[in-house]
Formats: C-alpha cells, structure tokens, sequence
C-alpha cells in the first residue's frame, strides 16, 4: 500500500473544512430566505387581515428560531475541531453575528403579525389604518435585506457599503410615518390604539434595517477584518457635524 504523505492529509483536511464552511454559509443563505418569506407574509397579513396567513407567520417562527441553534452549533463545533486561522475565524465569528441578526428579523416578522391581528380584530381598527401605508418603508427594508444576502453571499464589500447607506433612508421613512401617526391621533382620539400599534408596526420594519446593516458590515469585517461598526458616528462627533 502506497504511504499517505502528510501533505496529501493536510489538503483532505483542508477541503474537508472548506466543504463545511460552504456549508454553513449555504445554509445561512437558506435561512435568510426564509426570514424574507415572513416578512413578506407577515405585511401581506398585515394589509389583508389574513389570520390563517398571520397566524402561520407567528407559528413559523420557530424553524427560524431551530435554524439559528443549528448554525451556532455547527459554528461551535468547527472551531473546536478545526482550530482555523484568523481570516476563517472571522468569517465563522460574522457567521454566527449574521444569524443572530437574521433571527432577530425573523422576531420583528412575527411582531408585526401580532401587531396586524390585533389591529383587525379592532372594531374599527382596520379602517384607521388604512390612511397609513407603511409598504413603501417595508421595501426598502426587505431591499437592504436581499442586498446584505447577496453581499454575504459574495463576500462584495461595495455591495455591503451600498447596505449601509441605505441605512439613512429607512430612518427617514420611519419618521415620516411617526410624523402622519401623531397627525392621526391628534385630529381623531378614537385612533390613538391603533396609530400606536402601526407605529410598532413601523418600528418593526426600520429595526429589519438596523440589522441588514449589521450583516453588512460584517461582510467588511470577513473580507479586510476591519470592523466598521459605529464608525460614521465616531466621525460625526469628531468633525462635530449633525446625525
């Protein structure tokens, strides 16, 4: 029998621990597919009132939920197993970052079903809601989301930095909507519950954001292991210019 060399090991080592990690990265990709897909339902529930399709939303969460104890712990063990070098290291550590954000979104998808069967189960409440379109808000959160995706995917640091701009947007439309909200309430007391509820509803969309920014930036992180995290507020204190 010919000798194994070690250098013939190393390499199976190594394509072995590659393999895992396109694994995981696959099944992170899985995950944030099925966290657009309740955001989408849940704001479909949210215009129509669906409750089957709410509730589904809600009941779902939990393979949202399994998803991310699968991931971590497959993140765990591989560095256990494969002690990896610095630059996998990070990849693994925005990894499990990633996922925690994507849970968080998947959180938010659930709130707004709650949210939106409270709102139609309101005597009243439905039709309140309807001079308050938080939709084109939602599209760019699921925007930024799809982009943050795509940029994991391809490790594309201009991709990711695209994300974060759109960061700013998002925030403008949240305040916009707080804005017609608080005009709602003042004109008609009877809607305050309801305008409450949207803005919760609302809230849920920009924090989508919030954390499709967060998966940007740690594709900057896997990519030049600079974490960029509060950076463009650092520099607004510094320069002392305005948010």
């Amino acid at each position: 029998m010919k000798p194994i060399s070690e250098t013939s090991v190393s390499e199976h080592l190594s394509k072995q621990f590659d393999a895992e990690l396109e694994s995981i990265r696959s099944r992170v990709l899985e995950m944030g597919g099925l966290v657009e897909s309740q955001i989408r339902r849940a704001l479909e529930g949210f215009a129509s009132g669906d409750r089957a399709l709410l509730d589904d939303v809600i009941v779902t969460d939990h393979r949202v939920n399994g998803l991310e104890v699968a991931l971590d712990g497959d993140c765990s063990h591989v560095i256990v197993k494969r002690q990896p070098a610095a630059s996998d290291l990070r990849l693994i550590f925005a990894i499990t970052k990633t996922v925690t954000d994507l849970e968080r979104i998947g959180d938010e998808a659930q709130k707004i079903a709650r949210m939106a069967k409270s709102i139609h189960e309101r005597e009243g409440g439905a039709a309140a809601m309807r001079g308050v379109d938080v939709r084109h808000t939602a599209e760019v959160a699921l925007s930024m989301l799809r982009r943050a995706l795509d940029a994991f995917a391809r490790l594309d640091v201009n991709a990711a930095a695209e994300v974060i701009r759109q960061d700013a947007a998002i925030d403008s439309e949240f305040r916009s909507v707080l804005r017609q909200l608080v005009t709602y309430m003042m004109e008609d007391p009877r809607t305050i519950t309801t305008a409450l509820e949207i803005v919760w509803v609302a809230k849920a969309i920009e924090r989508m954001g919030d954390h499709a920014k967060n998966m940007a930036e740690y594709v900057i992180y896997i990519v030049k292991g600079t974490d960029v995290r509060h950076t463009a507020s650092a520099a607004r204190e510094e320069t002392g210019n305005p948010a």
